[in-house]
C-alpha cells in the first residue's frame, strides 16, 4: 500500500527566505496529520547547518513519522560547464542530506528552459549531469527521481523538460537502477499535456508521486505561458488547490498506478489556504489509497 507524506507548500517563503517559521514549527504541525512521512526541502534555511540534519530527523522519528523524500532543484541546463559542475556538487550534497535524514528518494530536475537552449542540447546536458550523480546516489542507496516539473519557486524560467515529449526523451535516455520518475499530474496539466497520457508513457518508471490540484484564479493557460519566462517563481495567477477539488482525475490516476504495481510514496503539495485544507487533502487521498489498495485481512 502506498504511503502518504506532506510538503510545506504554504510555508516555503517562511522556511526558506525570511526565516519567520522554524523547521521544528512545521514538524509540529505536520506530525498531527494522518500521514506516514514529511517530504523535505533542501533549501530550508536551517538545513545550511549540518548539525541540524540529525536533530530534525530525530524530531520527526520521535513522532512516529519518517522523511522519505528530498525535494531539491538542480539546474543542469546552464550553458556554462563550471556552473553545471557546481550544480552537480550541490546535488551530491543533497543526496548526502537525504541519506542523513533517513530518506530513500532525492529529486532531480533538468534545469531551466533558457530561450537559447535547443531540445537536443538540453536533454544531453541534463542527462550527463544526472548520470554523473547516480554513482553517488547508488552508494547511499538513494534513488534519484526526475519530476515533470513546472517551475521551482525561485527560478526565473520554467522547467526545461516540462513538456511531455521532452520529459519522456530525458527519462528514456537514462537507464539506471537508482533512477525513476516523480509523477505530478498537476504539472502535466500546466504544460498543456494530458496527465493520464504522460502517466501511461512513464508508468513503469514512476517510483514516487506528488499529489496536488491546480487552478488559475484568472485568465487562461495561454495567459500563464506569456508570463512564465523572466519572472522568478510562480506567476500570481497560478494557485495550488485542495486535492480532489481540481481537474485531476485521481480515480483514473490510481487505476493506472495500481495496474503497474506502484507501491511508493505519495507526497501532498497543498495547504496554501491553511492546515484545515491540507487535512482535507490528506483525508481525500487516504480514502482513495484504501479504495485502490485495500489492506489484506
Amino acid at each position: 500500500m502506498p504511503k502518504l507524506a506532506v510538503f510545506p507548500k504554504a510555508y516555503m517563503t517562511a522556511l526558506c527566505k525570511d526565516g519567520t517559521m522554524q523547521v521544528s514549527d512545521w514538524i509540529k504541525l505536520a506530525v498531527k496529520l494522518d500521514v506516514d512521512g514529511l517530504e523535505w526541502y533542501a533549501g530550508f534555511l536551517e538545513m545550511a547547518n549540518e548539525t541540524n540534519w540529525s536533530r530534525f530527523r530525530k524530531e520527526v522519528e520521535d513522532n512516529g513519522k519518517v522523511i522519505p523524500m528530498m525535494c531539491c532543484s538542480p539546474d543542469f541546463t546552464h550553458p556554462d560547464k563550471v556552473f553545471r559542475d557546481k550544480e552537480i556538487a550541490k546535488q551530491k550534497k543533497w543526496i548526502d542530506m537525504t541519506y542523513s535524514l533517513g530518506g530513500s528518494y532525492c529529486r532531480v530536475l533538468s534545469g531551466q528552459r533558457r530561450p537559447e537552449l535547443s531540445i537536443d542540447e538540453g536533454v544531453k546536458l541534463a542527462a550527463e549531469c544526472i548520470e554523473t550523480c547516480l554513482p553517488h546516489a547508488q552508494d547511499k542507496n538513494i534513488t534519484l527521481i526526475l519530476e515533470n516539473h513546472y517551475k521551482d519557486d525561485f527560478w526565473e524560467y520554467p522547467e526545461f523538460a516540462q513538456k511531455i515529449d521532452v520529459f519522456c526523451m530525458l527519462v528514456a535516455s537514462i537507464n539506471h537502477s537508482h533512477f525513476g520518475v516523480n509523477y505530478d499530474p498537476s504539472n502535466a496539466y500546466l504544460a498543456g499535456d494530458d496527465p493520464l497520457q504522460l502517466l501511461r508513457n512513464v508508468a513503469d518508471r514512476v517510483v514516487t508521486m506528488h499529489a496536488s490540484d491546480r487552478y488559475l484564479i484568472e485568465g487562461t493557460l495561454e495567459d500563464l505561458r506569456k508570463e512564465e519566462g523572466g519572472v522568478a517563481g510562480y506567476v500570481k495567477r497560478l494557485r495550488h488547490g485542495e486535492v480532489g477539488k481540481g481537474l485531476n482525475d485521481y480515480d483514473a490516476i490510481f487505476t493506472q498506478l495500481k495496474k503497474v504495481g506502484f507501491n511508493g510514496w505519495i507526497s501532498i503539495e497543498d495547504g496554501v489556504d491553511g492546515m484545515p485544507q491540507l487535512e482535507r487533502s490528506v483525508k481525500f487521498l487516504r480514502n482513495k489509497i484504501r479504495q485502490y489498495w485495500p489492506e489484506k485481512l
